[in-house]
């Protein structure tokens, strides 16, 4: 397997070319908020991987984080943002994030987006690491869905053009460097070609690298490897979030119970029977590093269960329907009976380098949402935070592109690329094969608690398997490239980082050390990964 500037090789001589001023790539909450914002200004464009309803933001179940309680605060929300970020939190996304974040939120509700209210005010909950109310849900425990709901019906009736089960490969580069584009498989799997003067990603992040995730099969990280390759910088790719809470049954998908759940009051019990967060500052509601570790180590001697007991049992299937029809079809009440549950892969607080402004290294190349990375969320994401960085970056996208003006690209100036060293392999990749064993290596060896024997046995496996990868035009050969590469730079990132901080825990170097205190950053072609101090 080949570090090349494009994953297949392609002729642009055969390629189908298609226009548009701004091209997005995703359709989770920061694809389409960006779409509606620039839509007045710009012909706009969505290219979605599946259809426009399928992304992380659909799965979301706790809620939006957002100062608006009036016994609230910006000041506040930046402070619990920062201590729950590791030390690591670019102070001034932090700043944008908290005091931004009121007015996009009522910008979604103007959208149409219907947040559960109480005597018809907004009803704010609590969820881990926040130290006020300040927590909207939807239906109780189905934000994300809501959410898209408003934001699916506002792009469907604006001038905006989505074109669904579109995958993308690469981006599209001029001899200047200059990002012009995107190379694309339509919906028929042929490959395309979409110009545009402005490129953004918001592809999501890249949960299926995982055995277990929390994430849905979309996620294979495709935007962001689509930009290491085109030489843009990556950031703090070893900083992954395990939520603590997924349910686990064998041969049942995880499936997302809610950190609101331990907000309302569920208690969390081994397999005796006893909680065992008692005795950790801030119990059920510490910050998601520090309850995903106990949770595995409870593990070690048996199954961990979340108890919904402490909690009325109407308000259970009130507050959590999706969550209480869902253990049901496994004949699992939640209302009476403790759940089983074990952390899963649930966001990566890296993702490709942007700043502020959401401008990537590549001129023309934005990102925003969980596939781009400004430090906003340091070494472990506050809870619910997630949506709030997907709207709130989004509309700073928006102002930074609204300033500049270019001409579209011209076809006659893109790179193809043509000449991959040809294989000698005769056989087809074994995809399935090779993608759960790159799966169980993420797991066992750079999951929740890593050490150097472990990564350098993963990427050692790794490499292996990138040895017997052949790419076809076929999208989950495609995708088994994408993660192969993914694995590799994330295995790398968290060798390099020889400290322990937030989602990345290492039992070999198990503190932070204040000489680590600084982002990582990864390019293609680079033999080490460099660092950027706070």
């Amino acid at each position: 397997m080949q570090d090349n500037e494009y994953l297949i090789p392609w002729d642009k001589n055969s390629i189908d070319v298609k226009y548009t001023e701004v091209l997005i790539l995703g359709s989770g909450i920061a694809g389409l908020f960006t779409a509606i914002n620039l839509s007045e200004k710009y012909e706009v464009t969505i290219l979605t991987k599946k259809n426009i309803m399928e992304s992380n933001t659909e799965h979301a179940q706790g809620g939006i984080a957002v100062a608006l309680n009036l016994e609230d605060s910006p000041e506040s929300h930046y402070g619990d943002t920062i201590k729950a970020g590791g030390g690591l939190c670019n102070i001034d996304a932090v700043k944008i994030l908290a005091e931004k974040g009121p007015n996009c939120v009522r910008k979604l509700i103007e959208l149409g987006t219907q947040f559960d209210r109480h005597d018809d005010m907004l009803d704010f909950t609590t969820e881990g690491a926040h130290s006020r109310k300040r927590v909207l849900r939807a239906k109780g425990d189905a934000t994300g869905g809501e959410i898209e709901r408003a934001l699916v019906e506002k792009v469907r009736n604006s001038s905006v053009q989505v074109k669904e089960n579109y995958f993308v490969i690469d981006f599209i580069k001029n001899n200047d460097n200059e990002v012009i584009g995107a190379l694309v498989l339509d919906n028929n799997c042929k490959m395309e070609a979409w110009l545009s003067k402005t490129v953004i990603i918001a592809t999501g992040g890249l949960g299926q690298l995982y055995k277990h995730t929390t994430n849905p099969a979309v996620t294979t990280g495709d935007g962001i490897v689509a930009a290491y390759r085109a030489g843009a910088e990556l950031m703090d790719m070893e900083f992954i979030q395990f939520h603590p809470t997924a349910l686990l049954i064998p041969g049942v998908p995880s499936f997302l119970i809610s950190e609101a759940a331990r907000g309302e009051g569920a208690k969390l019990l081994n397999s005796q029977g006893k909680r065992f967060m008692e005795s950790i500052p801030g119990q059920e509601l510490a910050a998601r590093d520090v309850v995903a570790r106990a949770i595995w180590e409870q593990m070690k001697t048996g199954t961990v269960y979340l108890d919904f007991s402490y909690i009325n049992s109407q308000k259970v299937q009130e507050r959590f329907p999706k969550i209480y029809k869902t253990c049901l079809q496994y004949g699992i009440d939640i209302s009476t009976t403790p759940v089983p549950v074990g952390p899963a892969a649930h966001y990566i607080m890296g993702g490709v380098k942007v700043d502020n402004s959401g401008q990537t290294s590549l001129v023309n190349l934005y990102a925003c949402g969980e596939c781009a990375c400004n430090g906003v969320h340091g070494a472990n994401r506050l809870a619910s935070n997630s949506l709030l960085d997907g709207l709130v970056f989004a509309e700073m996208i928006t102002e930074k592109i609204k300033q500049e003006t270019r001409p579209l690209p011209r076809w006659g100036d893109a790179k193809s690329f043509t000449n991959h060293v040809k294989s000698n392999k005769r056989y087809k990749t074994d995809v399935e094969r090779i993608r759960a064993e790159l799966r169980e290596i993420m797991w066992d060896r750079v999951g929740i608690i890593r050490n150097t024997e472990g990564l350098s046995d993963a990427y050692a496996r790794i490499e292996r398997l990138k040895e017997v990868y052949v790419p076809r035009v076929k999208i989950p050969e495609l995708e088994l490239g994408n993660m192969l590469t993914l694995g590799s730079i994330i295995v790398k990132s968290a060798f390099e980082r020889q400290e322990s901080r937030g989602g990345h825990y290492r039992s070999d170097y198990p503190e932070p050390l204040e000489d680590w205190r600084k982002h990582s950053v990864y390019k293609k072609g680079e033999k080490n990964v460099s660092y950027v101090a706070i």
